[in-house]
């Protein structure tokens, strides 16, 4: 078993491949990792997704169009809940830099940003409507995820981590994949994809008040609810990451109500099981 981690997009990747050498495999894919920030960063200016902000239209590389079709895609499904035109709000919070640089109290307060921006997209022309402007935060890292291990598949039996973003190619040599959640649970994964949202790492404090990286679309600031992080399973990186935050803006009891595959962990310290782990 091979294994190779390094920092990129904010957090930690993690690539491990179930073989005796990894040969060039690696290097290859952290390469892949660092073109596909240089097309999604919001914290790079000469990036592609930096370029569209600005100008407020751009014949779009194939990567960011799908990116982007596929944020769309999730803000139909979860009626406007995962909604990629968050980027105001997140500054507004105070996410206005790179989270290894945003002072830990800020004497100004949190402006309230509204969201739900119209995004259009036409072949590889994306439009945004005047006065919003996207991020790729979340669903970049389970995109380039999937991206990644289905590039090291060619080695062997695969799973890469983006921060916590997972995607699993073939079943290693012990059956499954072991996936720890947190201290004390792991989970096994044999295929699909694992994402956890929350809200216990990335936050910092404005006027003293605690704020964290979830933004709420309906009201443009960090959400409020009962949980404090979600680890849900989807057909994939991307679903699972779209899924783990839907859950999480809509609370423990909806999450229960609905019975997909998720843990949560409740503001009181409770974790629930549901879905297939109940």
């Amino acid at each position: 078993m091979q294994k190779h981690a390094f920092h990129a997009m904010g957090t930690t990747f993690e690539f491990v491949v179930d073989v005796d050498h990894a040969g060039r495999a690696f290097a290859d894919a952290e390469a892949e990792v660092e073109r596909l920030e240089q097309i999604m960063s919001r914290f790079r200016p000469d990036s592609e997704l930096s370029q569209l902000n600005r100008a407020g239209a751009i014949d779009a590389s194939h990567d960011l169009a799908d990116v982007v079709d596929l944020a769309l895609a999730a803000r139909r499904r979860t009626r406007g809940r995962f909604d990629p035109t968050i980027h105001d709000a997140l500054v507004g919070a105070g996410y206005d830099r790179t989270f290894t640089n945003i002072p830990d109290d800020s004497a100004a307060g949190v402006a309230s940003s509204p969201c739900g921006g119209g995004v259009t997209l036409t072949g590889r022309r994306i439009e945004l409507e005047p006065g919003f402007k996207i991020d790729l935060g979340g669903i970049g890292k389970g995109f380039a995820a999937e991206r990644i291990a289905e590039q090291l598949a060619m080695t062997g039996p695969s799973l890469v981590s983006a921060g916590g973003d997972v995607a699993v190619r073939g079943v290693p040599t012990e059956g499954t994949w072991a996936v720890a959640v947190d201290d004390t649970l792991t989970l096994g994964l044999t295929r699909g994809g694992l994402a956890t949202s929350g809200r216990d790492r990335r936050r910092w404090r404005r006027a003293g008040v605690e704020q964290h990286h979830l933004i709420d679309p309906a009201t443009g600031r960090p959400s409020e609810t009962d949980l404090v992080r979600v680890t849900a399973i989807g057909t994939d990186a991307v679903d699972a990451e779209v899924l783990a935050k839907e859950l999480f803006l809509g609370g423990s009891d909806e999450a229960l109500e609905r019975g997909a595959t998720a843990v949560l962990l409740t503001a009181d310290g409770r974790t629930l099981m549901t879905g297939a782990f109940a």
